[in-house]
């Protein structure tokens, strides 16, 4: 709110910042907001004007044996990467977490790796080690992949989880009688859950999008929906694309308000610790 006591000066910086930052997330919106009326136009072009209302293109979508073929294996590869990813991050999180070693930064780095190097270079590595042993058109290296690049999300949300948790609850656990694993399972982890599910979405995220891995190991029986975009793209552009990208937006803004829900959890959850 504006002060009363605010000089003009500062009255102009305070309207031009939030102009600024509206240009700025107009910016960042709009390209993704013009292909949503797109995928109900009558026409058979991507073109503005819109020549009408139809839903033609998204019933082309769902008649079409590719593009729901590219969804069954979309829904296949992304939920089995994710329950690794969920895995294998929250083991590593909370060893890194309440580890003390040397090397631990070393480790921290190594691990989440994956999302900081271009994914171009994990596809080709990727490809280079299962081509080899015969995987290399397989859905259990696409899934091994995508768990891996799903891995840094988990362990970063299950770490900073994990930092307002209070050890105390598992120690009271553990002088009434409760093993290591019982302690977790009913202490440890329903504290961390919103943690854990929030890393959760933002592998089964980064799996349901990813394209470039895919392009690497997956051959046509394994084609993704984000591949099979792509390939459209490339070979015969049409309105089904933004059909198809429409669902996808759908799909990522309904996990980001399940993710602020969990944020809000969690800070919920740290409140009543305190």
């Amino acid at each position: 709110m504006l002060s009363p006591y605010m000089s003009p000066v500062e009255r102009v910086w305070f309207y031009s910042l939030r102009i600024l930052c509206g240009l700025i997330l107009l910016f960042l919106i709009l390209p993704v907001l013009v292909i949503v009326p797109l995928s109900f136009n009558s026409g058979s072009f991507l073109v503005y004007p819109l020549q009408g209302f139809s839903l033609h293109w998204y019933q082309d979508f769902f008649a079409s044996a590719e593009w729901m073929r590219a969804l069954k294996n979309s829904i296949i590869v992304a939920p089995a990467a994710t329950v690794l990813a969920m895995v294998f991050g929250t083991l590593a999180a909370i060893g890194l977490t309440r580890g003390d070693f040397p090397g631990k930064p070393l480790v921290m780095a190594l691990v989440i790796s994956p999302m900081v190097v271009p994914v171009v270079i994990i596809g080709v590595a990727s490809y280079l080690f299962f081509a080899p042993l015969g995987l290399g058109n397989s859905f259990f290296s696409l899934i091994v992949v995508h768990a891996v690049l799903g891995v840094p999300f988990v362990i970063i949300t299950v770490s900073a989880t994990l930092q307002g948790f209070n050890h105390n609850l598992v120690r009271a656990a553990a002088s009434l009688g409760a093993s290591p694993l019982t302690a977790f399972r009913r202490v440890t982890l329903p504290l961390i859950a919103p943690g854990v599910i929030s890393g959760a979405l933002f592998a089964f995220a980064t799996s349901f999008d990813e394209v470039v891995v895919t392009l690497f190991l997956a051959g046509p029986e394994q084609a993704t929906l984000p591949r099979q975009m792509f390939s459209g793209i490339r070979e015969n552009l049409s309105p089904t694309i933004a059909a198809a990208a429409t669902l996808l937006i759908a799909f990522s803004v309904i996990l980001l308000l399940t993710l602020e829900w969990l944020r809000g959890r969690s800070e919920k959850l740290r409140t009543a610790q305190v």
